[in-house]
């Protein structure tokens, strides 16, 4: 499983995604005639809310052909621009004043050369806004149920040979430090601690909507994952987070996420 293959469903589980990405639009207070590039655009609905904001031109870009290919479909005649390109091979030169960055970062194999990239892209006093999953114990609700397939007499042995794709720093000043490497000068920097309800239903959908990629991807196994693994798996995280579940039915579901924005000098 990959995000191309979870695109048309992505809107509607990935709804602490875009809670998320609409406070880091905030924080960036894009303004009209200002032109932006959305990186990692998924399906692109964040990118029209960009599209309200500015007069300039938006561009949303994303490594998953599935994500380009639905985004378009979508708003595609609305007046913005989709491409499947990769963070790491972006090659913009001072062409635009912001770049948006939700729910994503974390993927980046290669965060430095991504931030240098887009320092290159930004144009001088351009801003760059971060939003994405922070810590090592980024989702409590999300570690828990992992560690329950870890200890799975059926599946555990197989799990065992997973490669955590993802890229996480502990603290603000770490983040902080990452960016001033590459140029930047930060302006805000937080990893706050949100919590949400959700019934078990939600929060699994909301699991579907990015850890599954993760989880769930032959690319990051050494060894192959059949449908029974997948369908095992599933049904332990299922579970988990029924039994995370109060007396009202409902899980507190928490991230740490970071919100990052940083000026190209």
């Amino acid at each position: 499983m990959d995000f191309s293959e979870i695109a048309r469903e992505y809107d509607r589980r990935a709804v602490v995604q875009a809670s998320a990405g609409e406070r880091l639009l905030e924080l960036l207070e894009i303004r009209d005639s200002e032109d932006v590039l959305d990186l990692g655009c998924g399906t692109g609905t964040l990118t029209m809310k960009i599209r309200e904001k500015t007069s300039g031109r938006v561009l949303g870009v994303d490594a998953e052909e599935g994500m380009i290919l639905e985004a378009r479909k979508k708003y595609g005649t609305r007046g913005v621009f989709f491409e499947s390109i990769s963070a790491e091979e972006i090659a913009f030169h001072e062409e635009f004043d912001v770049i948006f960055c939700n729910s994503v970062f974390q993927w980046f194999q290669e965060p430095q050369k991504v931030l240098s990239r887009c320092y290159i892209a930004l144009k001088k006093g351009g801003r760059i806004g971060v939003q994405a999953p922070a810590r090592r114990v980024y989702c409590p609700n999300f570690i828990k149920a992992i560690e329950e397939v870890r200890r799975d007499s059926n599946i555990g042995e197989t799990f065992r040979h997973f490669r955590q794709p993802w890229f996480f720093l502990e603290t603000e000043e770490e983040y902080r430090e990452l960016f001033e490497i590459a140029g930047f000068r930060v302006l805000h920097s937080e990893i706050e601690e949100v919590t949400t309800k959700h019934t078990p239903e939600e929060v699994f959908r909301i699991f579907d909507s990015g850890a599954s990629a993760g989880y769930l991807n032959q690319r990051y196994y050494d060894v192959k994952i059949d449908e029974s693994y997948i369908q095992r798996f599933r049904q332990i995280v299922m579970e988990s987070f029924q039994n995370q579940a109060g007396p009202s039915g409902k899980v507190n579901l928490v991230f740490n996420r970071l919100f990052l924005v940083a000026k190209k000098l």
